[in-house]
């Protein structure tokens, strides 16, 4: 790719907190968007707006990454839309908190299918659909680096995820394609701070080495990075965005 061609990019699970702001940013850099969503048809909608308002390109589309069928439609929705779709963000993954022993096989597939059933189906259709020299980075969490307890499902689920980015970089490698994840650490979003006091906030802040939450910005930021022409030498990377946790 070079800076001028700005392919399509399609983003799983675009439409809310870290996934909107890769779509966002992707689109400020040139980028077309396809945002994908599962749920929440009103926040894709919103996400293309903002996309639209700021002079970008994008369009929504209701899609299970469980579903191999539903993958392969985002891809033909992208190329009918926009064309040459040169981007692929596994952004949509499912957390289930509890210990192993609380925790029933719903639990364990509702987390597997979204985060590592998901990734591995954008794979497959990324590589029947991607175009040479394209740029998929998969999602996945800081976590897995010091075995959070209660939340062990979601992280042999991103434990797959990396497993397969690594796999996947060296398959692809003979195409130009790059296949990288990002492993967010602690973020600043709804979701983490739900169910949470204000006194328990604090002290997950002050517990990091930089005395402060991430930003859902930065996350799409490393993204935007390894989607970058710059990062044609960036494969098989697991980067672990988390202000110096780990």
């Amino acid at each position: 790719m070079t800076t001028n061609d700005c392919p399509a990019a399609i983003v799983t699970g675009g439409s809310r907190s870290i996934g909107r702001a890769i779509a966002e940013r992707l689109a400020r850099d040139g980028h077309p968007v396809l945002v994908n969503y599962a749920h929440g048809a009103a926040a894709a909608d919103a996400t293309v707006q903002s996309i639209v308002g700021a002079g970008g390109r994008a369009i929504a589309a209701r899609g299970d990454v469980a579903s191999p069928e539903d993958v392969e439609q985002l891809f033909a929705a992208a190329r009918t839309e926009f064309g040459e779709v040169g981007i692929l963000v596994n952004n949509a993954g499912v957390s289930v908190l509890g210990e192993l022993s609380e925790l029933d096989d719903d639990a364990y597939d509702q987390v597997f299918d979204v985060s590592a059933r998901g990734t591995y189906n954008g794979l497959r259709a990324a590589a029947r659909h991607l175009a040479d020299g394209g740029r998929i980075v998969n999602l996945s969490s800081t976590a897995i680096a010091v075995t959070t307890p209660r939340m062990g499902v979601y992280l042999a689920a991103k434990s797959a995820v990396e497993t397969f980015t690594r796999v996947a970089a060296k398959e692809l490698a003979p195409r130009g394609i790059t296949v990288n994840a990002v492993a967010p650490g602690l973020v600043q979003s709804e979701m983490f701070a739900d169910g949470k006091t204000l006194q328990q906030l604090a002290a997950i802040e002050k517990a990091s080495p930089a005395g402060r939450l991430g930003q859902v910005s930065e996350i799409a930021d490393a993204v935007a990075l390894l989607t970058s022409p710059g990062a044609s030498w960036i494969s098989g990377q697991i980067i672990r965005v988390n202000g110096g946790v780990v």
